[in-house]
């Protein structure tokens, strides 16, 4: 029995959006010659009445006030620098202040009021400041602005409160998230950055006169929720590089310390709040446009992936998420789409009714949650109920929404006891983590374990209660797999503790002798599943061969150069054998998520094994070369991490959307029940997803598109809850308000979960370019749209809000899922880095693609307390690197340790505790803390960096300047700006880009 979550959708239309009734040159009076003087009185005889203002219902700039509608609450008025005076009166009269990052500055009092000065681009306020300041164009204002003449030939009336166009700044204030400043020994680059102000959201643009609805304007009348603001047109935010050369020069003519560079990490877009603070916190929830293009047309222009990134179970910034219990009412949700009642709900009938703000169906509200309305159609209760106010929200679901008993959280390890993991020191760390975990797992007192170890033959244990100690009994028939005990192979923690801590204490010693070298993994999953199959919960899968006996066993083929470069290239990055897929669909069918722990210091086909994670909502940890020495602690704090942090068991994800738009692809682990229905077996706050979405019809008829994405999941505790995310969005008419509204770590998480996709049918070479190729379409589509107005030529054109994605996109061009081809990544590394990005959070993901890096030697003299905010990014290029300094380079996974040439012995030597002069082998180096003060200070930056993220912890790896291949494949790879292995370096990125967007 399927939980109740439809999502029909009715074939019914709204009233499409009212058109401004704009007159060119009615009624216009000629500029004055020399600015803001004085209106002159018309003539009026002695003794005659003073002439009446005729009134302009349909004035070219005016709009009308809104209807008061009932059920809504109106949004608070704006207070702006100038209070709220009265009502214009005349042709000139504006409408109430629109809400939202899109909002104009506040009107004058009178059209030709002179104090004060609004804040526009065109007042005395500092200009914009853009990444490229250094050299900015003399503004030159659009034809639309500087007199527009009307078709009769009049001029137009000039707009109320102009201010003459101050001088341009020959040095603007640079910009925070570029990179200029004094730079450090043997750099061409700069370490200040001031703070960075955003002109779209700081700067409103210039009082051209209230109008609503001109030109290609949306108009957005005040008749409901809030739907964002009046859009920002005639002044257009865009920022432009100067990339031209003299004739005959070589310098390319870039300055490439002006280059953007996201040297602040990801910026959530948390200015959407501000126009809809009834949305949902953008951490769990982000568009790649919060603009929602109104036509097929605009979508087609807009050529970069149109969809969101949800990260359901994300740590909420306002604390806990209000929880909600509706009893006996039920859960309140709309009867024909299925949506739960949200903030963006409006009442009517005196409360006895509300309206579906996806469907707009009217819905009858339950006698138990009845509530009076106020004057303005908004409920008394409002303020008091969660489920109203707030775009988080979890309610307790009823027993309509099980099909069975909440499950109790179980736990399944299935260890390779094969001679490699002997020999490894696996199977020691394994055990002492698993045992320090056992009271930290969720769900206590209903928690359920189970172990089967397996190398040839399958070894089952007994953990009955009555036992001291845990009996094992071997099955070696691979071909027809039994279970040789019904009961007792997965027992309650809570009854079975003292047996499970006895065979965790005895597993490294169990197998210490053991020489067989093989791998029964395929009969190993199928006998974990007829034990779990009745329950469900999470599979562990330890594996340190390659499978190689029974169903499911692989064979090497990683080796195959030939295949690369052909259209046979992306067979291996696909699994090999079927058999692990059904698998996945088995388990997903009954419940159970599988984690893949990999440890082979040989192939061990990560693309066949990963698939039991991708379709299961799983996870692939890859640990090459595995040895307890090196790689203990981080096995130890990601299997802690795995097993303790908070999971939502048995759970089903769907995606709801207004009229007019459908979710069509999905990107992630899970398994896709039905269209739109995510089956996620275990999901946890670690793991984001990523949907495309296209408009069904050709024009939206509605003014705001609402998302409702709704998580249905059992808690550890066994109550069924769900949890609801609700947002909404503006639908707009012009293509630079969706380029202005872009999120760019939105677009880049899409755009690497499609390029992983990619990879799988098609060749690298071609992924890569199609990347590319979308860059260069939106670039060129969105210099389209100024080649007219501004001279640009030999400057490359972007919006502000997409400064970052050239130097993204290359990122992801040169990440370990796409880069190279076969000599430059080994196979299971590249496929493991894909299941990664598949499921990474915007954060993390952008960390991976543009690691950190940070000059660690200059703050070992600071104080412990101030180190974290000592530490500063620099760009990922070799000339930020000093032969005489410590550099340490992060990507979420690993920690770089890279040591100049010329560093001081005695310095190294306090920070690792030996000398490299007796030392030559740094692989083997394990970072420790030593008695010194640059020791302690060392490791406090590790800790630091660890602490901003507990969802990761990165293995130290130590290099030194020269030592190859080490430093090649260790740091220079990861180093996106300079030119390695026949990639482009950023400034030949960037010339090849405006070349393509001219042509």
């Amino acid at each position: 029995m399927q939980p109740p979550m439809g999502n029909e959708r009715p074939p019914s239309a709204t009233p499409g959006r009212p058109v401004s009734a704009f007159v060119p040159g009615a009624g216009l009076a000629p500029p004055p010659p020399f600015g803001a003087a004085a209106p002159r009185a018309p003539f009026v005889p002695p003794g005659a009445p003073p002439p009446q203002v005729a009134a302009f219902p349909a004035a070219p700039f005016a709009a009308a006030a809104p209807a008061a509608v009932p059920g809504y609450r109106g949004p608070p008025p704006q207070q702006g620098p100038f209070g709220a005076g009265p009502p214009q009166q005349g042709p000139f009269a504006s409408r109430p202040p629109p809400q939202g990052p899109f909002a104009s500055a506040p009107s004058q009092q009178s059209p030709f009021a002179t104090a004060p000065p609004p804040q526009s681009p065109f007042s005395s306020a500092p200009p914009p400041q853009g990444p490229f300041a250094s050299a900015p164009p003399p503004f030159r204002p659009p034809p639309s602005l500087a007199q527009p003449q009307s078709p009769t030939g009049s001029a137009m009336a000039p707009p109320s409160a102009y201010v003459r166009p101050p001088s341009i700044q020959s040095q603007p204030p640079p910009m925070q998230g570029y990179y200029s400043g004094p730079p450090p020994a043997n750099t061409q680059f700069q370490m200040s950055r001031p703070a960075f102000q955003q002109p779209v959201q700081t700067m409103p643009p210039p009082p051209m006169g209230p109008s609503a609805t001109f030109g290609n304007q949306a108009a957005y009348p005040i008749t409901g929720p809030p739907t964002g603001a009046t859009l920002q047109s005639l002044v257009e935010d865009f920022q432009s590089l100067s990339v031209s050369s003299a004739p005959g020069s070589l310098d390319p003519g870039v300055d490439v310390k002006g280059l953007p560079r996201p040297l602040d990490g990801d910026e959530e877009p948390v200015k959407v709040l501000e126009a809809f603070p009834l949305n949902c916190h953008p951490r769990f929830f982000r568009l790649t446009t919060h603009a929602i293009p109104a036509s097929q047309s605009l979508v087609s222009r807009w050529h970069l992936p149109l969809g969101v990134v949800v990260h359901p179970l994300a740590e909420s910034p306002d604390g806990e998420v209000p929880v909600v219990n509706f009893g006996t009412a039920g859960v309140i949700r709309c009867r024909r789409c299925r949506t739960y009642v949200n903030p963006y709900a409006t009442f009517t009938d005196a409360g006895r009714k509300w309206r579906c703000n996806l469907c707009t169906l009217l819905n009858d509200v339950p006698g138990e949650y009845f509530c009076a309305l106020d004057a303005s159609g908004r409920r008394y209760d409002t303020d008091q109920r969660p489920e109203l106010s707030k775009g988080t929200i979890e309610f307790v679901a009823p027993t309509e929404y099980m099909v069975r008993p909440p499950m109790p959280p179980s736990y399944f390890f299935l260890i390779d006891v094969s001679v490699s993991a002997v020999r490894s020191g696996l199977l020691e760390v394994v055990a002492k983590t698993i045992k320090s975990c056992l009271d930290d797992l969720p769900g206590f007192p209903r928690t359920q374990i189970g172990f089967l170890t397996f190398d040839s033959t399958l070894h089952f244990h007994n953990f009955k209660s009555s036992l001291s100690q845990p009996q094992m009994m071997v099955v070696a028939d691979l071909d027809d797999v039994f279970l040789p005990l019904p009961d007792d192979l997965l027992v309650n923690l809570v009854d079975s503790r003292h047996v499970v801590e006895s065979f965790l204490d005895s597993l490294p010693n169990m197998f210490q002798d053991n020489v067989n070298v093989e791998s029964a993994l395929g009969p190993a999953l199928k006998a974990a599943f007829m034990v779990m199959g009745q329950i469900g919960g999470k599979l562990l899968v330890f594996q340190s061969t390659l499978p190689s006996l029974g169903i499911g066993r692989l064979r090497l083929r990683g080796d195959d150069v030939r295949a690369y470069g052909t259209d046979k290239e992306h067979t291996l990055r696909v699994p090999e054998d079927t058999f692990y897929k059904q698998m996945a669909a088995e388990f997903t069918k009954n419940q159970i998520a599988v984690d893949i722990f990999s440890f082979s210091d040989k192939y061990c086909d990560i693309a066949s094994l990963g698939s039991l994670a991708k379709y299961t909502g799983g996870q692939v940890y890859y640990y090459p070369s595995f040895q307890a020495v090196t790689h203990g602690n981080k096995l130890k704090h990601e299997l802690s991490r795995d097993l303790t942090r908070e999971t939502a068991w048995e759970s089903v994800m769907r995606i709801r959307c207004g009229k007019g738009v459908r979710f069509t692809t999905y990107h992630g682990h899970f398994m896709l029940r039905s269209t739109d229905l995510l089956a996620l077996p275990a999901v946890d706050s670690d793991k984001a997803f990523a949907m495309q979405f296209s408009l069904e019809e050709t024009l939206m008829t509605t003014q705001t598109v609402y998302f409702q994405l709704a998580l249905l999941y059992t808690s550890s505790s066994g109550e069924r809850r769900i949890r609801v995310h609700t947002a909404a969005a503006p639908v707009v008419t012009d293509l630079s308000e969706m380029y202005r509204q872009a999120d760019t770590g939105a677009i880049v998480s899409l755009l690497s979960r499609i390029a992983v996709e990619n990879s799988l049918s098609d060749k690298l070479d071609s992924v890569r370019q199609q990347l590319q190729l979308k860059l260069v379409r939106s670039l060129k589509e969105y210099r389209n749209l100024y080649a007219v107005q501004h001279r640009i030529g030999g400057r490359l054109i972007y919006p502000e809000s997409l400064r970052f994605l050239p130097l993204y996109i290359l990122s992801i061009c040169k990440c370990l899922a796409l880069r190279g081809g076969y000599a430059d990544v080994s196979l299971d590394e590249r496929c493991a880095a894909g299941f990664s990005m598949m499921i990474l959070p915007v954060k993390r993901l952008l960390n991976f693609i543009y690691p950190s890096l940070y000059r660690v030697d200059e703050v070992l003299v600071t104080e412990p307390d101030r180190i974290n905010g000592s530490l500063k990014r620099l760009p990922l290029t070799l000339q930020c690197l000093d032969t005489g300094g410590i550099y340490l380079l992060d990507d979420g996974f690993t920690f770089i340790v890279w040591l100049g040439r010329m560093l001081a012995p005695e310095l190294v030597n306090n920070i690792l505790g030996v000398s490299l002069a007796n030392f030559p082998d740094l692989s083997k180096i394990q970072l420790r803390e030593c008695d010194n003060e640059y020791s302690r200070n060392f490791m406090k930056v590790v800790r630091t960096l660890r602490e901003k993220d507990p969802s990761c912890y990165q293995l130290s790896r130590v290099v030194r300047q020269g030592e190859q291949p080490r430093e090649g494949f260790l740091l220079l790879s990861n180093l996106v700006e300079d030119q390695i292995a026949g990639t482009s370096s950023y400034m030949d990125w960037i010339l090849q880009i405006h070349r393509q967007t001219q042509s």
